[in-house]
């Protein structure tokens, strides 16, 4: 079964005072591109973490963001960094100063400033299980969601392919009307300038007309192109790259039919070959 490379997956996990959320997205893209945003206590983990992002999904766009929280009441010790503290007081100092009637400076509005006070991190190594669990889980999110998606692209493309094979069937059934209707055209033509034909030139012609219009070949082709997209479509690895090819095959044999059209009703029939390939097509490319 084809998976989507669109996808949304959340996970939280609690570790003691340690909050922690994972939140993963990924769109269309041509390879696996991923993009971790990590606190830095985890930086020396990336390449992990990496690794078992890509042990799972093949292809897309992904970003993954870690965030973590702990309880000050029960994380420890809080942490006053006083460069910052004292940076935020001289500019504030600094704007009183412009002003004719400042209040003071108020302590706690200091320390409610970002990066003033600071909870004491946790111990990197002791974090990391509980930070893989929770990445495991919101990779197995992200899958399904990938999965559930790509079940209705494939509904998609299989009714598709089912609209194509009708539009070859009723193009094949109509070939010998269309040859009758050359050889009436051909022969009106001929009336109108009021001239006897070489009965055996006429045929030799006709007969050569009918080989260069003639897209038995072009329609095995597309049933042969289709059958190979439902054989496809029925693998477990990603393959959104054959997909895209098979596309590419199948509007090359629309684009003949259509260029070999010698009725009306041929040529309108390619076009809504050509249509609805483009409809798989924009689909196909979404599928990792």
């Amino acid at each position: 079964m084809i998976r989507s490379m669109t996808g949304f997956a959340r996970v939280e996990l609690q570790q003691g005072p340690i909050s922690l959320r994972w939140e993963l997205r990924s769109v269309n893209h041509r390879y696996l591109d991923a993009s971790l945003r990590l606190p830095d206590s985890l930086r020396p983990h990336e390449a992990e973490l990496r690794g078992a992002i890509a042990g799972h999904v093949g292809r897309g766009k992904l970003d993954a963001s870690l965030h973590l929280s702990a309880d000050a009441a029960d994380a420890g010790a809080l942490q006053l960094n006083l460069e910052v503290a004292r940076q935020v007081i001289k500019v504030g100092e600094r704007v009183a100063g412009e002003l004719q009637s400042a209040a003071p400076i108020d302590p706690l509005s200091v320390l409610r400033w970002p990066g003033v006070l600071e909870a004491e991190e946790p111990e990197t190594e002791a974090l990391l299980p509980i930070v893989r669990k929770a990445l495991d889980q919101a990779i197995g999110e992200l899958c399904d969601a990938r999965a559930r998606e790509g079940e209705k692209i494939s509904a998609m493309l299989e009714s598709r392919c089912t609209e194509i094979l009708q539009l070859v069937t009723e193009v094949r059934a109509r070939l010998p009307q269309v040859l009758v209707d050359i050889r009436a055209r051909l022969l009106d033509r001929i009336q109108a300038l009021d001239l006897t034909p070489d009965q055996e030139r006429l045929e030799q012609e006709l007969a050569l007309l009918a080989q260069k219009m003639d897209v038995s070949e072009e329609l095995d082709r597309l049933e042969a192109h289709v059958a190979e997209v439902r054989t496809t479509l029925a693998q477990s690895e990603p393959v959104g790259r054959r997909l895209d090819f098979l596309m590419q095959e199948l509007n090359r044999e629309a684009n003949t039919l259509a260029s070999k059209s010698a009725d009306k009703e041929t040529t309108r029939q390619s076009v809504d070959l050509k249509v609805i390939i483009e409809q798989m097509r924009e689909q196909v490319q979404n599928v990792e």
